[in-house]
C-alpha cells in the first residue's frame, strides 16, 4: 500500500520526472489558440493555462516516464533518476486535480481535458502503448498536442459548447485552418525529439516515427510538416488581410530554420550529432520563437499594431 503522505509523494526524484520545464515547449499552442480567441475571459485563460502547464502536462510526463523506466537521456532530462510508485501516484492525483479545477473553467473544458488525459495514458500504458507503433504513435501526438489541444483551449477562454448548432458554429474554415496548423506544428517539431533516442526505444520495443524514417529522413519530414504548416497560415493571413502576421511569422522564423540547417548538416556528415544536446537547443529555440511570436500576436489583438 502506499503512503497516505500525500506531501511524500513528490520526493526529488519525483518532481524531477514531471518535467516542469517542459511544459514551455507545450506553450505556443495555448499562445496560439488564445492569440485567435476574440473576447477571451482572462481569469478563465489564467486558471487554464496553470492547469495545463503546473498539472495536466506534467503529469503526462511523469506518467510516461513511469512506463518507460527510462536509463538514458529522456526530454528535459538527460541524466533521468530512478522511477519509484510515488511518481505513479504524484502524477494520478494531478491528473484528478486537474480535471476537477477545469470544471471551474467550464464543464466542455473539463471533459476535454478529462480526454487528453486518457489519450495521455494511453499513448504510455505498456498494455496499450500506442508510442510503440511509428504512424499510430506519431498520429496521437499530432492530432492532441495540436488540433485537440487547440480545441481544448479554446474550450477554456471562449463561449464554447458541445450544443450541436454551437459546436459545428465553432467549426469555421478559419478555425480548421488553425486546428490544423497547431498539428501541423506539433508534428513538425515531435519527430525531431526522437532523433536521438532510437536505440533506446528499439530496446524498449518502440518504433519511432524518427526511426522509420532514419536521421535524414526525419529532417526532411519535419521541413515538409513546417511548410505546409506555414503555407495554411499564408492562406489564412491572407484570407484575413494580415499578411504582416505572415511576414513576422518568417522573420522569427529564420533563426530556427538556419539552425536546422546547421544541425542537419552535421549530422548528415556525423550521426553522433544527432544527440540530446543538440535536440534540447533545437526544441528551445524553436518553443522560444513561436511562444514571442504568438505573444505578439496577442498584444496586437488589444493594441492594433498592424
Amino acid at each position: 500500500m502506499p503512503s497516505l503522505n500525500i506531501i511524500s509523494w513528490f520526493d526529488k526524484n519525483t518532481v524531477k520526472h514531471l518535467r516542469l520545464p517542459f511544459s514551455y515547449h507545450l506553450m505556443p499552442v495555448f499562445l496560439f489558440a488564445l492569440s485567435q480567441s476574440a473576447n477571451y475571459n482572462l481569469i478563465n485563460t489564467i486558471i487554464a493555462f496553470l492547469i495545463l502547464h503546473l498539472l495536466i502536462y506534467p503529469s503526462s510526463n511523469g506518467y510516461n516516464s513511469y512506463q518507460d523506466r527510462d536509463e538514458t537521456s529522456i526530454g528535459g532530462l538527460k541524466h533521468p533518476p530512478k522511477v519509484t510508485e510515488n511518481l505513479f501516484y504524484a502524477t494520478l492525483l494531478l491528473d484528478v486535480v486537474g480535471i476537477l479545477c477545469a470544471s471551474l473553467v467550464s464543464v466542455n473544458f473539463s471533459i476535454l481535458v478529462l480526454g487528453y488525459v486518457l489519450i495521455s495514458r494511453a499513448y504510455s500504458y505498456r498494455k496499450l502503448r500506442l508510442k510503440k507503433y511509428a504512424v499510430i504513435g506519431f498520429l496521437t501526438v499530432f492530432l492532441f498536442q495540436g488540433a485537440y489541444t487547440y480545441l481544448m483551449i479554446s474550450s477554456a477562454v471562449t463561449d464554447f459548447s458541445f450544443d450541436p448548432d454551437r459546436y459545428w458554429g465553432y467549426l469555421t474554415l478559419n478555425n480548421v485552418i488553425c486546428m490544423s496548423v497547431a498539428s501541423l506544428f506539433i508534428g513538425s517539431v515531435y519527430p525531431l525529439t526522437q532523433i536521438y533516442q532510437h536505440d533506446a526505444d528499439k530496446k524498449d520495443g518502440v518504433t519511432t516515427i524518427s526511426y522509420k524514417l532514419g536521421y535524414l529522413g526525419t529532417f526532411l519530414f519535419s521541413s515538409v510538416m513546417f511548410g505546409l504548416a506555414t503555407g495554411l497560415l499564408f492562406y489564412y493571413f491572407d484570407k484575413k488581410e494580415q499578411l504582416t502576421a505572415l511576414f513576422l511569422f518568417l522573420t522569427l522564423m529564420i533563426p530556427v530554420v538556419v539552425r536546422l540547417f546547421i544541425w542537419f548538416n552535421k549530422v548528415r556528415k556525423d550521426a553522433t550529432h544527432a544527440n540530446f544536446e543538440n535536440t534540447m537547443s533545437m526544441n528551445l529555440m524553436a518553443s522560444t520563437c513561436m511562444n514571442c511570436y504568438f505573444l505578439i500576436l496577442i498584444l496586437n489583438t488589444n493594441y492594433s499594431w498592424f
